[in-house]
């Protein structure tokens, strides 16, 4: 059973901690037990019937309305609205709530109705970037456990490459090649097998090297095949070294590529080299993977 402060509700459901605050006064929605020490705090319950009442709140019904509810009331209404039109943030509550319980149906059921109603890019920047950034800060703070975060993660990672496999679109005859990759030691794959899809959607010559690639096999690849680009994408710090070392020692290696450096890691470059082209945020990302 997992512990979430009042903090954690208010970024996985979006409500502000005050306004969580005054609901829980002035309609008594929900309580919070008590640690020892007098904190206040919320269980796996709790926080699934918050999403279920956040998700109702941004499907555009009254707070006032809600509290008149029992709580099945709130439970089936919030079943009923995922067969119908939503709003992206209820897509990312029932998410979050099926990966709490790994729930695999719910989760697939939750993915394949966002597909249908936002289609696969949308969905997948709008609704999935968002739930994994909304549960990511509870794994960084061990409030959930890893397995989620696999559970989670594998399912999206299955829908993509499915949406890979489906396409049906030939190489644009440029003379480009574009290889795919993280670092070693970085295993976030969903940005880069989106990436990929975008690219080879919009009719670029892609190669697929996956995660956690040592630059020894890039080097051998690079040697024997001579691509024009190198895409990588950086979450997390893969060691101790720099990002701008990181990028010098990449860029001066494969002086021949251009280096095109994508993910939240962008921020902490401050260096600039000729062959080196950092995409600092998501539209610069999307912009960049879907130009022909």
């Amino acid at each position: 059973m997992n512990h979430f402060t009042i903090k954690d509700i208010e970024n996985l459901s979006g409500i502000k901690a005050h306004t969580l605050r005054i609901w829980e006064q002035r309609y008594q929605l929900f309580t919070p037990k008590r640690k020892e020490s007098k904190h206040r705090y919320y269980d796996n319950e709790d926080l699934k019937h918050i999403l279920r009442i956040s998700q109702l709140y941004h499907n555009g019904i009254k707070i006032s309305k809600i509290a008149q509810l029992s709580d099945e009331s709130i439970r089936s209404m919030a079943m009923l609205g995922s067969e119908q039109k939503e709003s992206s943030a209820s897509f990312v509550h029932q998410l979050i709530e099926a990966s709490i319980d790994f729930d695999e149906d719910s989760f697939e059921a939750a993915l394949d109705t966002a597909f249908k109603q936002f289609g696969f890019e949308s969905t997948i920047i709008d609704i999935v970037y968002v739930f994994l950034e909304r549960v990511g800060l509870l794994w960084l703070t061990d409030h959930m456990l890893p397995a989620q975060e696999h559970f989670a993660s594998n399912i999206v990672r299955r829908k993509i490459i499915a949406h890979i496999e489906s396409l049906k679109v030939k190489p644009v005859a440029s003379g480009d090649t574009y290889v795919l990759f993280t670092l070693e030691g970085e295993y976030h794959e969903i940005p880069l097998l989106l990436a990929y899809y975008l690219m080879k959607a919009s009719g670029k010559h892609c190669i697929y090297m996956g995660v956690n690639v040592p630059v020894s096999d890039l080097e051998t690849y690079v040697l024997h095949k001579k691509p024009t680009h190198l895409y990588f994408h950086a979450i997390a710090h893969m060691n101790e070294e720099p990002v701008d070392e990181m990028l010098t020692t990449i860029t001066r290696m494969f002086k021949e590529q251009r280096v095109i450096m994508a993910g939240p890691l962008t921020k902490e470059v401050t260096c600039t080299q000729e062959n080196l082209k950092v995409l600092y945020s998501m539209k610069e990302m999307l912009d960049f993977v879907k130009k022909n």
